[in-house]
Order: C-alpha cells, then structure tokens, then sequence
C-alpha cells in the first residue's frame, strides 16, 4: 500500500469516525474546565495567591479516564457505520505504518482555480490615508521593541546570558505563554518590511532571528521555545498547561514569514528543525500510549499547527510535515462542521478558528473537497448566528448561542484575535470562490473591528477587547487600553499584523492566459502588477456625511504596450444602483450592486477609470431571533458602523419615510463653530463641562476622553440664518447659544439669578441667549441676554448666573473670564445628528473614536 495512501486513509478515517461515532461528546473538544480555555482566566488563575480556589480548579480538571491498550484504542475508532467489513486490516495496516514508518506521502497534484495573492512588497499604502497612517503607527511601535527584551526568556531557557530586561504581562519569565509574542513579532516584522521597506526593522527582525537561532543551537534537539519542554509533558499528559502549542504555532509562523517574505534562510533551517522535534514528540505519544491520546491533548489550544505545518509542507515537501499537519487537524471540531451542525456555542473561539484556517490550507494542498465545505459553512454559520455589526464574533472570548447576541453586549465582546482570524477564513473563501460576500464580510471587519482597536496615533497602545454595550468606552472594562512594555496579550500579538498587512487584501491576481487584476477594497494605495505589467495606483477620496458618496480613481500605467489584461472592481453590496464609472471620461456601464465590474483592453499609460458610489444610512438587526430584541439594530453608513456618544441611552425615535429623515449629516464648517471654555487656578486648568442636567467644571480633559466631549460646544448665531463663520472671535460681540457637543439639539440655558446652569431643549430659547463679550486680557465672558450685568461665574466647580455689584471687582471678573479655544473633540468627517427619544445623538465611526462612551447598539 503507497504512503500517500495510507495518509489519505488516515485522515479521511478519523474525520469520518468523529462524524458518525456514538461514543464523541462534542464538548469534549474544548478544554476541561471551560474556564481555562480563557486566556483572561488563565492569566488570573496562574497569578492568583489563592491556593483554594486553585485546587478547586484543578480538581475540576481531572477526570479518570480508561486508557485502554495501543491497538485497541484505535481499533476502537474503525468507522465502523461507513467502512466495509474487509477494510479492517487496512484500517489497523494504516496505523500500524503510521507508528512505525510514517514514511508519509506527497505533494498533491491538486491545483485549485484560485485567486493568487500578490506579493505585499509590491503594494504601497497612502501615507495620508488613515490605513495608512495606522500602519506608521504600528511600525514606529515594532521599532520601539527591544531584540534583547523579546529575547530574553528564550536566552534564559537556553542557559545563554540574558542582557537587558524581560518584558512583563504576558512575556513575563514567569508566565506560562511567554515567547507568544516574539513569533507575532517575527510574522508582523517580515509583513511591515514587505509593506514599507524600511531597513532599520529589517536589521532588527533579522537580530531576533539570530538570537533565536543561537538558542536553538545551544539545546542542541531542534526544540526552540522562551519555556522548557517540560510543558509539553504536561500537555501530553493531558495536565492543565497554558497552550504551549499555541506559542510555538506563533513561533513557527514568525519564521516561516521570515523566510517568505524577507528570504531569511536561517528561518527556515530553524523552523524545519522545529517541526522534526514535534513530529517525534507526536509520534512517540501515539507509541507509547494512543491516538486517543493525543486527540484528548488537543483539547489544550495549540493555535494553528495545522496551519504552520501545511505551509511548511508547501516549502519543504516533506511527507513527515504534512502527516504532523494532520495530526493536528482536530477532528471532532472540524467533524460537526462537516455535517453542517452549528454547535459553536460554549466553545472557545480563538482556539477552533485557527483550526478553520488550517483546514483551508488542508484543502489548497491536498484538494479534499471536505475541507473547502468545511470552510465555507463555518464562514456561514459565523456571519449568519454569531456576528456583531463590527464583523467581529465572541464573548468572553467565547461563542454565544446562535442568534442569540442581544444578551452578550458589554465590554468584553469581540476579542481582538478572532477578527484578525476570521479575516483570514473568508480572504481563502474569496480567493477560491470570488463571492462578493466574503470580499463585502472583508472591509466591514477590516473597517471596524482592526482599524479600531488601535488608539489613535499612539505606537502600542491597543486593545485586547471591542466593547459593544450601551455608553461603553475602550478605557473601561477589565482589559482596557494596553500599555507598550507591560501587557502583550495575544490580541496585541494580532494586533501588530494586522496593522502591518494592510496592504494584503485589496488586490489579487488570476493568472492564466488572460491575465486579470481583483480590486476588492477602497484604500488609497499603489500595486507594481509585474506579471500584468501594469501600474495600478488607487486614490479614494475621504468619505464624508454630507456629500455621500465613495469616490475612487484607478490610474493605470502600462510598462508594455499592447498587453491586455482585465480589471475587476468590486461593486459593494452596500451602494445603490446609481453608481458611475467611467474610463477616460467615457461612461461605462455598470453591473448591479455585489457584483464585479469587468473591463478587459489593452492598457495603455494613464488611462484613468473613475468610480462614483452612492452612500446610504441603513439599519440592521442584530442577531437575534427573539421577538424581545427586535427593535435592536446598528446603524451603518455605506461600510462604517455608526455608534452614538452616549453614557446609556439608546432609544431612538424614527419618523416615517427614509433613516435620512430623522438622521441627518453634520455640515462640515460645524467644527469651526466648537470651542472650549477654560480657567487657571493656582494648581490646574479647569474646562466647562456638563452633564445631562447641568454644567460644571472639570481638570482640562485630554483630547479622546469623554470628558473632552462633556468640555465642548457648538456656538449657535442667534438671530442669523448664515451658519458660516470661521471661529469663536467672530462670535464675540453677538448673541449666541451654546450646544453641548454630544448632545444635539440640547442648550446651556440660565435658571434664574445666583442659579446654577442647566441643561435643556430648545423649547425656551430665551433661557438660553447669551451675549459674548470681551474679559480679562483676551479672554470671553457670557452675559445673560435677558439680564444684562449678570454673566456665567464659576465658583469653586459650580457654575452659576451671579450678576455684576456694579463695584470694580477683579474677584468677579477673574470668575466671569474664560479662556476661548477651540474645541477639544471635533466632529469626525462622518458624524450625523439621530433624533431619540429623550435626546439626540451624535454617531460618528466607531473607529474614529478612543476613550469616549459609545453604544453600538439601538432600541428603534
């Protein structure tokens, strides 16, 4: 019998048996207790001095289980509902090889009509662009990194001198999952060089790789890890261990990405020596105990071995690499979704996606149409019953029941990782199927769930959790914000590729006699397409919400002449059926909404293709089918999800007719209009501030914060139809009203003599007019309209009407006198105004937003 048959045998066997065996408890495919597949938990529990609970714990865990003899443990797995009588000895034959030879197979033959991707290094993004001034953030971060802080834990375990200082939270020497991060590191290192060429970070990707290399060479057995092997042991004694696997997934993948996309050979050599060692463990666990053995260990995550091991199988060739891929394939995880059944609740999600995409590479090597269904159900069964509007997925990090989400919203939703791993699912699922969806699934979890995780322009500063609650903010929870030396959770390992493979999924190539170009996202950037011997440069104008529409320009340059190729731009499903396109100024015609708009010729140097994209507000429900939670829907504008600045309410009132009725765009010279109103004390600067029912004064707040946004308001022109004026100044002299930010529609207004200010509609503009007047050395007082000599008066935090003695008083004049800037927020380009019930609110993007309370979500 041929190797490769064995091989197939094997892994068809085992997936089959997982399908139609009586004995499986799906659960048992997930960690025992529940609660230690929680990164969240695991940090907890192994830094906990709590040595009760502890053991509470840990008892939990262990469970006796029969280990029955070699042989009949896996005769015990013969699929015995599907295989015929005679295939027993081929089935015990195959195991039997397995153990003793494992000579394995080879390449498949198999050659998918898929989309190529193209090489990163031939893709450039805008600078001015905000992808492309996240991904300067995120390369000023990896260059702040120190080679001998990341690889200290790995000198140490090596027995090498360790200068410098290790880096703390989660790469911790004391930390279970330490070196996670480096192999992130590698990977998101090797991605931003292809991305930017920027050689300073190549000097130090490249310094990590040695250090790495000479701590492999001092162990001497192939093994590379910042902990020693001793977890693995636990790990095949089914004992709790915080994922081992896991890290050395992330390690591997760092230097298969080295190799890849920086041609670093020693990267290879290191990561080949790697998948030796843990091929021989493996083997040696099915040897010296069962199969069912190291299935039961895979309950621990071991990330996307699967994964790591098909793509060095594509390097390597060897059959030793593709026979340990499968081996961590995880059947009975991968099984249920082979028969199509959702029973993703209550499992750890960034544990099994990994497994998805291992899967998917399971199929581009080998052709197994299984595993391409397995993909594309699982992407299904994901969007359909465990998707936020953001497109990211979880809880906790974990699956919620299917349409069931209303329930889960709070801070700690949609962990980091899973976005950055569900992208991965549905990029193989385009580039094999061409279905717009996963293209359209693409930019909405691209647009809202990475590009927000990332705090401004801050250099490692992000987030390990999306929160989706009502008036939730990034800066509260448990994770919060991250810190840049002192955190390092797997969502800031994420987090750094993602930010330096912006570039990766906007252009494909099909290649073949014919040759075409795929343009699936709107994001300013260039593409040197040296096959198609073209020059693409992409410019998208800056969506907006007063003039609502994407627009593009595609400049083509041709480096040969007469070559011809084709352009297919996406359609999103978004857009109307009012879209315009054209090249060279000539109308093209254009094919409906969720389709590709082809144009094949014969390039020549600047032609120019224009696209024009109408942009709609629209609501949708969230997932969940119970008629209590029918009235909860997000709002989104063409791809940007639109959340409220609100600290808890969400009632919304909608009118009849169209959303843009009752939720209009904010004019853009509205930001010249915003100012902030301040004092110096003789220890700090205090703003004007509010609350839903009053003003107040707080410490100058920082740009971002919520109390930034309670720190700023519009000046309305009273008794004038213009609303255009540059600043504040223009305002001094005029009668005015004054807007809290967030709060549209609401106004300061005067409650009576030596009586605090307050917050109300505008109902009674009276109560509300105030005129601007010069104060102390260029500063602004506030007087009453309605009560001349009486002007705003800060005393001590409480802000009042008090009215001039007539007496020359500095005291008065100090108290009535603010400094006038403007404003600390400002409205984001895509801002709009909703009517609610008890207020209105101001939506803006959820990724243009960093501290400031939000709600995702809406009663409507």
């Amino acid at each position: 019998m041929k190797s490769f048959t064995l091989l197939k045998m094997l892994s068809v066997f085992l997936l089959v048996f997982v399908l139609f065996s009586d004995s499986v408890v799906s659960k048992e495919c997930t960690n025992t207790p529940t609660e230690l597949s929680s990164h969240t938990f695991r940090y907890q529990f192994l830094n906990s001095k709590n040595k009760t609970w502890k053991q509470e714990v840990l008892s939990s865990h262990n469970h006796n289980h029969l280990t029955p003899t070699d042989e009949s443990a896996w005769a015990s797995l013969l699929p015995r509902k599907v295989l015929k009588q005679e295939d027993e000895f081929a089935w015990m034959m195959t195991y039997r090889q397995m153990k003793n030879q494992n000579q394995g197979g080879k390449k498949s033959d198999f050659n998918g009509n898929f989309l190529n991707e193209v090489p990163l290094g031939d893709v450039r993004l805008d600078p001015d662009s905000i992808h492309g001034q996240a991904q300067q953030t995120n390369l000023k971060y990896l260059l702040m990194l120190d080679v001998d802080s990341l690889v200290w834990s790995f000198r140490k375990n090596a027995g090498l001198p360790t200068p410098g200082t290790a880096y703390g939270g989660w790469e911790s020497p004391n930390q279970e999952l330490r070196g996670h991060f480096v192999g992130h590191y590698m990977s998101a290192t090797a991605q931003m060089w292809a991305s930017t060429g920027d050689e300073t970070l190549k000097n130090k990707m490249t310094a990590v790789v040695s250090a790495l290399g000479e701590c492999q060479e001092k162990m001497n057995t192939g093994y590379l890890s910042a902990f020693p092997s001793e977890f693995f042991d636990r790990f095949e004694a089914v004992q709790p261990v915080w994922a081992p696997y896991y890290t050395i997934h992330k390690i591997m993948a760092g230097l298969v990405d080295q190799y890849l996309l920086a041609g670093n050979n020693q990267a290879l050599k290191m990561v080949t020596k790697m998948a030796d060692y843990f091929y021989k463990r493996v083997q040696n666990v099915i040897y010296q105990y069962t199969i069912e053995r190291h299935w039961r260990s895979l309950n621990e995550e071991t990330g996307g071995m699967n994964d790591v091991m098909y793509r060095l199988y594509t390097i390597t060739g060897d059959s030793n690499h593709l026979l340990l891929a499968h081996l961590f394939d995880k059947p009975c995880f991968l099984g249920l979704l082979a028969i199509k059944a959702d029973d993703l609740s209550g499992f750890h999600a960034n544990t099994h996606i990994p497994i998805v995409i291992g899967s998917q590479m399971r199929y581009e090597v080998t052709g197994d149409p299984l595993y391409k269904e397995i993909g594309m159900f699982f992407m299904d069964a994901v969007n359909s019953s465990h998707m936020y509007a953001t497109g990211g997925t979880s809880v906790s990090e974990f699956w919620s029941e299917p349409k069931r989400l209303a329930s889960t919203l709070q801070t700690e939703n949609e962990e980091s990782c899973t976005t950055y791993n569900m992208l991965k699912v549905s990029r193989n699922l385009f580039r094999w199927t061409k279905e717009m969806a996963y293209a359209d699934y693409y930019e909405r979890a691209l647009t809202n769930g990475v590009l927000s995780i990332q705090r401004g322009k801050e250099p490692g500063i992000m987030i390990y959790m999306l929160p989706l609650g009502t008036g939730v903010s990034k800066a509260t929870g448990y994770h919060k914000w991250g810190s840049k030396f002192n955190d390092f959770w797997c969502c800031y390992g994420t987090g750094i590729e993602s930010f330096s493979k912006l570039g990766d999924s906007i252009y494909f190539e099909e290649a073949g006699n014919n040759p075409g170009i795929y343009i699936i996202q709107y994001i300013s950037s260039s593409f040197n397409w040296k096959n198609g011997q073209l020059f693409i440069n992409q410019k998208v104008t800056p969506v907006v919400s007063w003039d609502p529409y994407l627009r593009a320009t595609i400049t083509i340059s041709s480096k040969k002449e007469g070559s011809s190729s084709s352009m297919n731009i996406r359609i999103p499903s978004w857009t109307t059926s009012n879209v315009k396109a054209s090249l060279n100024d000539q109308v093209i015609p254009v094919t409906p909404a969720g389709n590709f708009l082809s144009v094949t010729k014969k390039w020549s140097s600047s032609d120019v293709i224009t696209l024009e994209f109408p942009i709609t507000l629209r609501m949708e429900a969230i997932q969940d089918e119970r008629s209590d939670y029918a009235s909860l829907q997000a709002i989104l504008y063409g791809p940007y999800l639109l959340v409220g600045l609100t600290t808890g309410d969400s009632d919304l009132k909608p009118e009849s007719g169209s959303l843009s009725k009752w939720i209009t765009p904010i004019p853009a010279e509205y930001n010249s209009h915003l100012i902030t109103l301040s004092q110096e004390t003789a220890n700090s600067t205090l703003a004007l501030s509010h609350t839903n029912t009053g003003i107040t004064t707080v410490k100058f707040p920082n740009p971002g914060t919520s109390d930034s946004v309670f720190s700023t308001f519009r000046i309305i022109l009273a008794n004038s139809t213009s609303s255009q004026f540059s600043s504040y100044k223009d305002a001094i002299g005029k009668t005015i009203m004054l807007e809290p930010y967030n709060l549209p529609g609401m106004l300061i207004v005067q409650q009576g003599k030596e009586k605090s200010l307050g917050i109300s509609d505008s109902s009674e503009p009276r109560n509300s007019l105030f005129r601007m007047v010069e104060g102390n050395e260029g500063m602004v007082r506030l007087e009453s309209d309605s009560q001349k000599g009486c002007f705003v008066y800060n005393s001590g935090g409480t802000v009042k009407l008090s009215c001039d003695s007539g007496e020359q008083d500095s005291d008065f004049m100090g108290a009535t006198s603010f400094k006038a800037n403007g404003g600390i927020s400002n409205y984001h380009p895509i801002s709009f105004v909703a009517k609610g019930l008890e207020m209105n609110f101001l939506l803006q993007p959820l990724f243009s937003l960093r501290d400031e309370h939000y709600t995702v979500y809406f009663n409507v």
